[in-house]
């Protein structure tokens, strides 16, 4: 079992995992439960295949994926900020409407091939032993991006002015308002950009993890997966990091543990039982579920540090 080759795995992709959940986290502190996650990386993936398809450029697919991505969001801001309607509902039909919408233009897709984007390695950083290898050599520039984008982050949300209207609005929507903060554009923004990051997150699927279109399979219900890793993070861009990339490695780690080679000298027991391999391959996902189902839970958010106005209207004038 080769560790290097899983984490480095891991690293990419987590590095989906990874643009979904801060875009997820943004999202959710702006005061907007969206659960239309998968939809909008299928529709990203979707997309950006198509793209670099009819033009032969990858990064053109990518600028697509990100756009598809936010302009279906807006349908979600649209039913829970204009007219307040009940987020949980809406991000359940935005994920329907995004997986329809991706299945059915995507028809054609399925057995093509594109121009991918080629990984690189970092200069310098790439040559130190295993560090090197696991985090800086022959990744896709999107994780090197996504190195950059997790401090930035974190930097805006707690070091800037922007930043801290961001967390006014999901926390006090109503004080927010009262100082001048404009509430409903700056959550119709956020929701946008969440859209955006979830829409980049399924092109880099599509473009350079897995290049291909696999109908429904391409994302494998990642998007559900960034959902729960928001309140595993606790709604922080560092933690959300850590996550995503474990995610990455222990989705990895179970797929080799499933291979015929040796553990530790001795035969893999999973190589020949196949169903404790599929059960092992579950594991992650129940833990994902798990943590949806505490998030759930209002109180139990609130603990966990979720904004407290997160899947609550705004309506200007009321208490609260």
């Amino acid at each position: 079992m080769n560790w290097i080759i899983i984490f480095h795995a891991g690293i990419a992709t987590g590095t989906v995992l990874l643009f979904a959940t801060i875009g997820e986290i943004l999202t959710e502190r702006a005061g907007i439960l969206n659960l239309g996650v998968e939809g909008m990386m299928l529709m990203g993936a979707m997309a950006g295949f198509s793209v670099s398809l009819s033009t032969g450029n990858p990064w053109l697919g990518l600028m697509a994926a990100l756009a598809a991505g936010g302009l279906l969001s807006l349908a979600h801001g649209l039913v829970t900020i204009h007219f307040q309607a009940d987020q949980v509902v809406s991000g359940l039909s935005l994920t329907f409407l995004g997986t329809g919408l991706a299945l059915v233009l995507g028809d054609s897709l399925s057995g093509k091939q594109v121009t991918t984007i080629a990984p690189i390695d970092l200069p310098i950083l790439s040559d130190i032993p295993f560090v090197g290898d696991v985090f800086f050599a022959d990744h896709s520039p999107l994780v090197y991006v996504g190195y950059l984008l997790v401090p930035l982050v974190w930097y805006f949300l707690n070091r800037t002015r922007p930043g801290m209207h961001l967390r006014a609005i999901g926390e006090k929507p109503q004080a927010a308002d009262v100082m001048g903060i404009n509430v409903y554009r700056l959550r119709y923004f956020y929701v946008f950009v969440g859209g955006c990051l979830a829409g980049l997150a399924g092109g880099i699927i599509s473009l350079s993890v897995s290049p291909g279109w696999y109908s429904a399979q391409t994302t494998s219900g990642q998007g559900w997966i960034a959902v729960g890793l928001v309140i595993f993070a606790q709604w922080n861009p560092l933690r959300a990091a850590v996550g995503s990339y474990l995610f990455g490695s222990l989705r990895r780690f179970l797929l080799d543990l499933q291979g015929p080679a040796t553990l530790l000298g001795f035969t893999n027991p999973l190589y020949v039982n196949a169903n404790l391999g599929f059960f092992l391959q579950m594991l992650p996902y129940l833990l994902i579920i798990l943590a949806l189902v505490i998030g759930s839970r209002q109180a139990k958010r609130k603990r966990l540090g979720a904004p407290a106005a997160l899947g609550l209207p705004f309506i200007r004038g009321t208490k609260g």
